[in-house]
């Protein structure tokens, strides 16, 4: 039983939920990046480099024979992951560039003083404007 309860205790901790909510909004923001990079950036790109379509970029390795398919080396494939990939990689990039500038700037406005600092820095003032007690210690009755 105690395994049990050890893997219940694992599983409803924090970071381990925190983690599973990134990893699934992670791989929902996959698919929008490969969208993004397939549907939008990838056709004018092609289109620019005479009409090529880079999912269809391939050199033939083995032609198919009957009904065996061709065997393809498709590098067209790659570029487009490696450009999903340095597009996920740069968006990363940004978004953790703006959470630290929001930490830095959190960082940099000093804490107002609490009410009892306040209380105590005015009690330090008054007593550095009266005279000195020394005199009066004198007078004070022996404990």
């Amino acid at each position: 039983m105690s395994l049990l309860n050890d893997f219940k205790a694992f599983a409803v901790k924090g970071n381990v939920v925190d983690m599973a909510v990134g990893i699934i909004i992670g791989a929902a923001f996959g698919k929008i990046v490969s969208s993004f990079v397939g549907d939008v950036i990838m056709p004018p790109l092609g289109l620019l480099i005479g009409g090529v379509d880079f999912s269809d970029l391939a050199i033939t390795l083995k032609a198919a024979v009957d009904d065996k398919p061709a065997v393809l080396l498709a590098y067209g494939k790659f570029l487009q992951t490696c450009l999903d990939f340095l597009i996920v990689a740069f968006a990363i990039f940004m978004g953790v560039k703006a959470i630290s500038k929001l930490h830095k700037e959190q960082a940099k406005a000093p804490a107002a003083p609490t009410a009892e600092v306040v209380l105590l820095t005015e009690i330090r003032d008054l007593l550095k404007a009266e005279k000195p007690v020394a005199p009066l210690v004198d007078k004070l009755p022996p404990v």
